[in-house]
């Protein structure tokens, strides 16, 4: 049975300048560069036949091209911090993505995501991190932002049973493309 997720891959050019936020937080298992990635919507472990009928109907996904940017860092946890997180400016792109695919997966029979989405990249896991350590670090670091990037796809990901931070794989991808022009005659 295949874990599966739907997400964007990060382009080497911004992994590259989220890389060199790394280190100088105790207790962070950082992610490694090649397995950073923003999850549009995580499946789950299922069986082969529903993989494919998933494979399907994302290839139905019909959206233009958009672009995002990571603006700054935060915690997921509260007081007790678990992720360092680059989060995502606003989109409109994004999340009529994300809510399509959603929408999709509901079809196919998945549950409804439980949580409201928040659009992010994790950067590390946290294990006996004070929220203290973690402010010290976000204050440091926290004003992070990348150059605006373009998504021209998305793609399913395959990961295997581990603790966090992959590695993920890329079972298939499905492009964002600009609607065909009709000539007018």
């Amino acid at each position: 049975m295949p874990r599966l997720f739907i997400g964007l891959e990060i382009p080497d050019d911004v992994s590259q300048t989220l890389s060199l936020l790394r280190g100088g937080l105790p207790g962070a298992r950082w992610i490694d560069p090649e397995n950073y990635h923003l999850t549009l919507r995580f499946i789950g472990d299922i069986e082969a036949g529903l993989a494919h009928e998933i494979v399907s109907m994302l290839g139905r996904v019909n959206r233009r091209p958009f672009d995002i940017r990571l603006d700054g860092l935060s915690a997921f946890g509260g007081r007790k911090p678990r992720a360092i997180v680059a989060s995502v400016a606003p989109s409109p792109g994004l999340l009529e993505l994300q809510a399509e695919l959603e929408r999709l997966m509901q079809r196919v029979g998945l549950d409804p995501e439980g949580r409201k989405y928040t659009p992010h990249v994790t950067l590390a896991r946290l294990r006996d991190t004070s929220s203290r350590q973690v402010a010290d670090y976000l204050a440091a670091r926290g004003l992070f932002r990348s150059a605006a990037f373009r998504v021209e796809r998305f793609v399913l990901f395959s990961s295997r049973a581990s603790v966090g931070g992959g590695p993920y794989v890329i079972e298939d991808a499905f492009a964002l493309e600009e609607p065909s022009r009709v000539a007018m005659r």
